[in-house]
């Protein structure tokens, strides 16, 4: 199927089992430990460890791993000198690793330790003496902003958009805003450390891996080691979270591929949390530049968002914070702009909400800075602002209730009790303030594949190359199949992570769950086509339910039909509905924090997200996802950021002690609720992306709340207590 066309009726209309907050079907597994993770299978293995270099950016002199290679239990050591010829591209397409001397950035790897166990790898890896001549790099995105190209990717949007006229409508603007925000860098720091068991079956290889998206690592294997994808096997059913950090094929399962094809025995190596920093990717940091000029009512009569981000030297990939921009408000005259640094520290991607999530930030702040310049209520100055169309594209939302969510979390938050003068309401030393900001992410769909079967005992088995990140795509799928196939949850067997599987899109993009029940839904519509026909019955009128198909007066087993099994296929492909219309998610955050007075201390006291996201799949795990997101945002606000050594090319704080995210204290009352919508444009599910959702806008309403509290308007994130000091208002 392909989205040409609006979705009619369709059996998930019905309100069953889909939509319900059931929990998950995987969820014993886990707490009893029986879902097994990457590092978790066991193959009569040897154990890898990877040495990185110590520099960020030179040539190896020489590498001494006589020491190494004569210690206990060691069976390899690779270097440069002995890994093989490898397949090139970017990041996305292959990733050799031990190809020559150079060293384009710190941490990258430069030795490989195979032992017979974990901890004699680790030990002999210490034992290799690696000795370097430095070059001089270029590690931070500030100094060399001079070297900014244009970036031109192959599979994003164009960096640069203009409509209209904006220089002479921002100059000729009554009322101006011109301000700029920074972000930092950051790390994934997922639960899961990336880890891989690599094997060998004559030509053939099998990756147990921790990757998001296996149908493109497996292409991305097969380029890099140089063999016939259809040689390459990636199986990952259980994922400890990934937030984009395992999107790509990273140096483990390279690594773990190469030593296995020479030892001819099973590898497997897990990098460890300090290595994850340097081996892996990250979010870049960014700057921005935001101008907005309205009229004296507040319509928006030019709007300009510029970013600086850093990648490596021939890397395409840009963050692309000024991507919402283009979309979430109207006005006549605009202008965005990325710009591309070349550093050589390790690769920036995609992390959750890649664009949106920075971008958002300094939007959002921006617009929070122009409310008060009109003394609009921040809200009001949306709503005046809200496009009858895509303001750059010209074409139809798909669906947009933007408005209805400020109004609905306004309502529910009691924002008409918010004082909009800063540093006015106290509790005890406290200041006590309120924010609020917009929330927006791009829909895209996927092209996906799936198969379904109903077995001889009544049961149905559900099969995709899809992943479960955490993020319950087992439970969805299973409750799709449920609902079209007329049988409880618990009859159905959802078998995920195999790319011996159908093709699926992966877990990315917040396009996992739409793209992969997609396909589903379709798989199921055929089958529910076999039996209908099978039963001699009209599919168009036929009904499933209770283990039975029923049509008429008349009423027949699924298992009097199926005999020894029957299945069926169903594919799904974006069509003409996603370049015809513009779709995204919306949502409104809304949160009241304490600024201590001496201090700057910032608690965050109670934090609300009001969403709409198309059909919701499964209340629970919907609320789950969104409650995340904005939990990742309030860490993004006041506390998430890797420190770069500019001399160095070197993260700091490359560990969970000193790489900040929230705990349990940080997040008090912290809600998410989702109003009814169902886009008959998006999918035929009617429901959109939401697992980046909650973090878009999350930390610009922190930052918002922040200034309403104490005055200080902190344009640099995150907002650690020394930036609140330094323009802290005096307090009598």
């Amino acid at each position: 199927m392909e989205m040409n066309s609006p979705v009619g009726s369709n059996a998930l209309d019905a309100q069953g089992v889909v939509g319900k907050p059931i929990d998950r079907v995987d969820g014993r597994l886990k707490v009893t430990g029986g879902a097994r993770y990457a590092y978790e299978m066991q193959q009569n293995t040897l154990y890898g460890f990877v040495v990185e270099a110590s520099i960020g950016k030179g040539k190896i002199k020489s590498i001494d791993t006589r020491a190494a290679e004569k210690a206990p239990g060691i069976v390899l050591v690779l270097t440069h000198r002995n890994a093989p010829a490898q397949g090139t591209g970017n990041h996305r397409e292959a990733h050799p690793v031990l190809t020559g001397p150079e060293v384009t950035r710190y941490g990258q790897p430069v030795a490989f330790v195979v032992a017979e166990s974990f901890e004699q790898a680790r030990a002999a890896a210490y034992l290799v003496d690696a000795k370097y001549d430095r070059s001089r790099g270029k590690y931070a995105l500030r100094a060399n902003l001079d070297q900014a190209r244009v970036p031109h990717p192959t599979d994003a949007p164009a960096a640069d958009s203009a409509v209209g006229d904006f220089a002479s409508a921002f100059a000729g603007a009554p009322v101006q805003i011109d301000v700029t925000y920074t972000t930092p860098l950051q790390s994934h720091a997922m639960m899961e450390p990336h880890a891989t068991l690599a094997m060998w079956e004559g030509d053939k290889l099998i990756l147990y891996t921790a990757n998001q998206m296996l149908n493109q690592g497996q292409q991305a294997v097969a380029t890099t080691l140089k063999i016939p994808v259809e040689n390459v096997r990636l199986i990952s059913p259980f994922i400890g979270g990934g937030f984009g950090g395992k999107l790509w094929v990273n140096a483990d399962a390279i690594l773990a591929a190469i030593a296995a094809r020479q030892l001819k025995r099973p590898v497997k190596t897990a990098l460890t949390r300090q290595q994850i920093f340097h081996v892996t990717t990250h979010r870049s940091d960014t700057i921005q530049r935001l101008r907005l000029g309205t009229d004296r009512t507040g319509r928006i009569l030019a709007i300009g968002h510029d970013v600086f981000s850093g990648n490596l030297p021939g890397e395409q990939t840009y963050e692309g914070a000024a991507l919402q921009t283009r979309t979430l408000y109207a006005g006549s005259n605009r202008l965005t702009r990325h710009r591309l640094t070349p550093l050589d520290i390790p690769v920036a991607s995609s992390m959750r909400a890649p664009g949106e999530s920075v971008g958002l930030m300094a939007l959002e702040c921006a617009m929070d800075e122009l409310a008060e310049k009109l003394n609009v209520d921040p809200i009001e100055l949306r709503m005046r602002n809200e496009p009858t169309e895509d303001p750059e594209k010209h074409i139809p939302y798909s669906s947009r209730h933007l408005i209805a969510c400020m109004q609905e979390g306004a309502r529910r938050f009691a924002w008409d009790k918010r004082n909009p003068k800063p540093g006015q309401v106290r509790d005890g030393h406290w200041l006590v303030g309120m924010g609020m900001a917009a929330a927006t992410r791009g829909n895209p769909l996927q092209l996906s594949k799936a198969n379904v079967r109903l077995n001889p005992d009544g049961t149905a088995t559900v099969r995709m190359a899809m992943t479960d990140i955490g993020t319950g795509t087992y439970t969805i799928l299973a409750q799709i199949a449920a609902e079209m196939l007329g049988l409880p949850t618990e009859r159905v067997r959802v078998e995920l992570g195999d790319t011996n599987f159908p093709q699926a899109a992966g877990s990315g993009g917040s396009w996992g769950a739409a793209s992969s029940g997609s396909a589903l839904f379709e798989a199921c519509n055929a089958l529910r086509e076999k039996l209908a026909r099978s039963a001699g019955m009209d599919p168009a009128t036929a009904r499933l339910a209770d283990g039975s198909i029923a049509s008429g007066g008349q009423s027949k087993k699924l298992t009097d039909l199926v005999g020894t099994g029957m299945d069926a296929d169903g594919e799904i492909q974006p069509g003409r509905n996603n370049k015809d219309f513009s779709q995204q998610s919306y949502g409104a955050h809304f949160a009241e924090v304490g600024v201590d007075m001496d201090t700057g201390e910032v608690r965050l006291r109670r934090m609300l997200g009001v969403f709409t996201a198309g059909r919701v799949l499964n209340a629970k795990t919907a609320r789950s996802q969104a409650i995340g997101g904005m939990t990742f945002g309030v860490g993004a606000a006041l506390g998430e950021a890797m420190a770069l050594d500019p001399r160095f090319g070197y993260f700091v704080n490359h560990d969970l002690a000193e790489y900040h995210v929230p705990v349990h204290a940080d997040i008090p009352e912290l809600d998410a609720i989702f109003l009814p919508e169902l886009d008959k444009r998006s999918n035929p599910l009617k429901s959109k992306g939401i697992g980046e959702l909650g973090i878009c806008g999350a930390a610009a309403s922190l930052a918002n709340a922040i200034y309403n509290a104490c005055g200080a308007r902190v344009r640099d994130f995150p907002i650690t207590l020394d930036k609140i000091l330094s323009v802290l208002p005096m307090q009598t």
